[in-house]
Order: C-alpha cells, then sequence, then structure tokens
C-alpha cells in the first residue's frame, strides 16, 4: 500500500489494469546523484513516472541566508557539482548588479571565457555517460580539467570567482595549453559523434509546448525546437561581442537530446578560441573593502548554464547577508518534465532516456 500512495496521477483502474508497480532507486540512475522513480509498468512499457526527489536536500537557500557576499560562493559552486564555475557566476553577477560593479575587461574575458571551457567540461561528463563514448570523451575531458585547475586551483569546485572579478589571473603560458586541449576536444568530436548517433532515437520525446509549460531550458529545450540561449538573446559578460552559434533540433528525443549536447560543445570550444583571441591584458579584480554590504533592495540575474537557466533573486535589507536568496536551476525544472515524458517508454530505455535529460541531483534538491 505504501508504495502505491507513492504513485501519483494513475487511477485506481489503470492501477488494477497494469502488470507492476516498481521504485527504481534510489540506485544512480542519472549518474550524478540519487533519484528514485515511482514507475507504473503494463509489462515492461512505462504508464506513469513520478521522480521522487530530496535524497541530498542541504537547505543551500536558508544557508546563504546566513553567509556574507564574499563566502556565498562556495555554497553556490556546489549544487550542480558539473557547472561549478558558471554556478559562482551567477551569484557573483548578481551581487555586483546590487554594488553597481563594474569589474575589470580582463576578468569580463576571463569569466567568460572559464564559463565557456566549464561548459564543455560538463557536456564531456554527460556524453561519457554512453558506453561506446566513454573512453575518448573522460580522456579528454581529463586533458581540459588539468588546464583548468592550473587556473584556478580546483578541479571540480573551482572557487575562481570573486565579488569584482576572478581571484587570480591566469598563469604564464597558460593560453597556449587551454588552446591544445581545445584542439584536443575537436579532435575528438567526430567519434563522439559516431558513438552517440542514434542513441535514444525515439525515445521519451518532449514536445515543444511541454517544454514551455515546465520551464525546461538549455540543449534538452533546443532539443525540441526552442531556440533559447541567454548567451544570444540577453547577453551577459563578453557574450554581446562574441558569435554565438545555436544549434536547435526539432525531434525532441533522447537522440536529439545528445546532438544537441554534442553542438554545444562544439559551440563552446568556438566560443573559447574567440576569446583567447580577444583576451585584453590589466587586473582581473576590484579591491574591497573588508565588509561589503548591498543596499537595500532585489534584484534576479540568470545565466545560461550549461545544463540550461541558472537564475539567483537576492533580496537586501543593507546588511553583510541576503536577506533572501532563491535559486532557479535548470536540473529541477528539467526533471520535472519527466512525468509528461517517459509514458510509453520500454524500461530497457529508461536509463539512456533519463541520462538525455542531462540533471544533477544537487541541482535539484539545492
Amino acid at each position: 500500500m505504501a508504495l502505491r500512495e507513492q504513485v501519483v496521477g494513475v487511477g485506481a483502474a489503470a492501477y488494477a489494469a497494469c502488470d507492476a508497480v516498481l521504485t527504481l532507486g534510489p540506485h544512480h540512475p542519472s549518474t550524478h546523484g540519487v533519484l528514485q522513480l515511482a514507475l507504473v509498468l503494463d509489462g515492461d512499457v512505462v504508464v506513469s513516472a513520478d521522480p521522487v526527489v530530496g535524497f541530498v536536500h542541504r537547505g543551500a537557500e536558508k544557508l546563504f541566508e546566513v553567509r556574507d557576499y564574499r563566502q556565498l560562493v562556495m555554497l553556490a559552486n556546489r549544487h550542480d557539482w558539473l557547472s561549478a564555475f558558471s554556478n559562482e557566476l551567477g551569484i557573483c553577477l548578481a551581487v555586483e548588479r546590487m554594488l553597481g560593479m563594474q569589474v575589470p575587461d580582463r576578468a569580463v574575458w576571463l569569466r567568460t571565457l572559464l564559463a565557456e571551457v566549464n561548459r564543455v567540461l560538463n557536456h564531456l561528463a554527460f556524453l561519457g555517460a554512453a558506453d561506446p563514448a566513454r573512453a575518448v570523451a573522460f580522456t579528454e575531458r581529463e586533458a581540459l580539467t588539468a588546464v583548468m585547475e592550473e587556473a584556478t586551483g580546483g578541479r571540480v569546485h573551482f572557487q575562481s570567482n570573486r565579488v569584482g572579478g576572478l581571484h587570480e589571473d591566469v598563469p604564464r603560458g597558460w593560453t597556449d595549453r587551454l588552446r591544445a586541449a581545445l584542439d584536443g576536444v575537436r579532435a575528438a568530436l567526430p567519434a563522439l559523434r559516431a558513438a552517440c548517433d542514434g542513441l535514444g532515437a525515439g525515445v521519451a520525446v518532449l514536445p515543444p509546448e511541454v517544454v514551455l509549460a515546465h520551464g525546461v531550458s538549455g540543449p534538452v529545450a533546443r532539443a525540441s525546437g526552442v531556440g533559447m540561449d541567454l548567451r544570444r538573446d540577453e547577453p551577459y559578460l563578453a557574450y554581446g561581442e562574441l558569435d554565438v552559434p545555436l544549434a536547435v533540433r526539432s525531434e525532441g528525443d533522447a537522440a536529439a537530446r545528445f546532438a544537441c549536447v554534442l553542438d554545444s560543445t562544439s559551440a563552446s570550444v568556438a566560443l573559447a578560441e574567440q576569446c583567447l583571441d580577444r583576451l585584453p591584458a590589466g587586473p582581473v579584480a576590484l579591491r574591497l573593502p573588508k565588509t561589503v554590504k548591498a543596499p537595500e533592495g532585489a534584484t534576479y540575474a540568470w545565466t545560461e548554464n550549461p545544463l540550461g537557466v541558472q537564475g539567483y533573486y537576492l533580496v537586501s535589507r543593507g546588511d553583510r547577508v541576503p536577506w533572501r536568496l532563491a535559486m532557479r536551476t535548470a536540473s529541477f525544472n528539467n526533471v520535472s518534465a519527466l512525468p509528461a515524458v517517459l509514458p510509453g517508454t520500454r524500461l530497457a530505455d529508461l536509463v539512456p532516456a533519463l541520462c538525455s535529460f542531462f540533471f544533477v541531483i544537487g541541482d535539484i534538491d539545492k
């Protein structure tokens, strides 16, 4: 009875007609955290699928409210541990907007560059979930991770952003090493495309109206024909001066989502190289007072994170800590569409379907 009560949206008649009720998890079908699915099956076909989340909930939004503005970076980069740099960046942009702060040009361009490197690292991790692509994806990811570690000091939680810029400049000769790592990723893309070609074709089709109803964003939305990208549509950092390619597909199935991530990886390599070509000289941070207090008011800053739109709603009462800081995370919205998409999927296709939604559990539970 307890298991039956987990299943939402299936009437008693439909429940009785089904062969099995199955709880999938809490294993790691998402590969990056703990997710449980409450499934109703008719044979091996999914009738309903309801994600059960909250296993790693940390109360991050409340923790923000007892940290001063310069301490927020440490918390922000942990909810999506594959997009740590982008998470840091969004919260710094929100605080800097509240302070009316203009960071140095070199910091703007370096932030743009490192955000695109982080996007490539994120995408390679998900592409490596496909067995034929695992070796090449993680080989190139490791080379790029070493370059990112050299610049930031971290392999996962970079903590490179600071309110007012970056914690330090990149080392001498780093740009040449980054170019070499990016060349390796570009050379590996044909093999990755061949390995992922057709993976999940016709599986878990996501219609555009479901994308809009659930606020799905990023490559998952673009695979269903919803061509939104904040880097192009509402440029921030240096994106307004760059050519941001946007690949949109219409099939909306798992194969299209993998293809969109591959397209995004290629685009980010090109954007990173544009940044390297235009990287100005100068300082990378502003000098801040010992205590940073944001003026009373509110702001909302959003960025195009690797998995989709990430937003921070910051409310200040003039103190050194936020009065309220709420997050809009891409993974939460993307996963919310699963109950509308998974019915009709065969059990054997369930894990590829889940992997194609590119979510990190910490980004859901926060």
